[in-house]
């Protein structure tokens, strides 16, 4: 049976239900929660240095072949089409579509810097990302964009409006990614996608969306003390976390926002648009 999210997302596995769990969370990734929000990091820093190294390799070599491949064909007897050629050919067509894919993989691992939190705000129901660009799952892109390497998508979503979906990611360890789908307003229709929990091993480890989903609705399994950062130390998660890292001020601020009211407060304070 497929999504019931439109257009479905490639490597969809199957959609996840809201609500309150019982489980407590086996994760490290949370790094801080109070009563009004918590944060999830989305890239452990050993990951971020592993993979940023086997991109920039990556994408040397499929330089390396496409230059080859160019070379060759400028020094090939055009006159005749040989097996040979159609090797070349095929050879520069692939190397053209993964360094597609190694590029955006190396931006997002080199410029995805503190882990990329993600926060959510149970009172006011908003979700707030500051992540690299390249988090999002296009395709295609624009060729201007891969001379932007440190440009970053900051957004404020409604967690009404998010729903989780499992997708394979078709790695040989059988790795799935929980995405949160961001849809029209009581539609199914998805307008956007934000990562929530990149890599497990398994198609049971949801702890994240299951852990939130409780917060969201303060169930008592989401115990707001699990986090890297203890409840009473949020002035020192957002000197490591959060500062420096192009978050604006209205945003941080909304954080601790306790009602639709006081973000709206805010909002005007920073002559932010609603």
């Amino acid at each position: 049976m497929p999504s019931k999210y439109r257009p479905q997302i490639f490597g969809w596995f199957g959609d996840l239900d809201k609500g309150p769990y019982s489980l407590p969370l086996h994760d490290d990734r949370l790094i801080y929660a109070n009563n009004n929000y918590c944060a999830f990091i989305r890239k452990e820093r050993s990951d971020q240095i592993f993979y940023t190294c086997i991109n920039f390799i990556l994408i040397i070599l499929l330089n390396g072949m496409i230059i080859g491949c160019l070379w060759l064909a400028v020094l090939h007897d055009n006159s005749k089409i040989e097996f040979v050629d159609l090797v070349v050919i095929a050879c520069f067509i692939t190397s053209c579509f993964a360094l597609n894919y190694a590029i955006p993989e190396f931006y997002q691992n080199a410029f995805s810097r503190r882990g990329s939190p993600i926060i959510f705000n149970r009172k006011t129901g908003k979700v707030y990302v500051n992540e690299s660009y390249f988090f999002n799952f296009k395709i295609l892109r624009h060729p201007k964009v891969f001379l932007q390497p440190k440009k970053r998508r900051i957004q404020e979503y409604d967690w009404n409006d998010m729903h989780g979906v499992i997708i394979h990611n078709f790695s040989r360890n059988a790795l799935t990614s929980t995405v949160l789908m961001v849809c029209q307003p009581g539609t199914n229709q998805v307008i956007d996608h934000v990562m929530l929990d990149p890599a497990r091993a398994g198609t049971g480890s949801t702890f994240v969306w299951e852990w939130i989903n409780s917060f969201m609705v303060y169930y008592k399994s989401a115990d707001i003390d699990d986090g890297e950062y203890k409840t009473d130390e949020e002035a020192k998660f957002k000197t490591d976390m959060i500062e420096g890292e192009g978050w604006p001020e209205w945003m941080v601020e909304a954080f601790n926002a306790t009602s639709l009211e006081e973000l709206a407060t805010i909002k005007h304070k920073y002559n932010i648009k609603q």
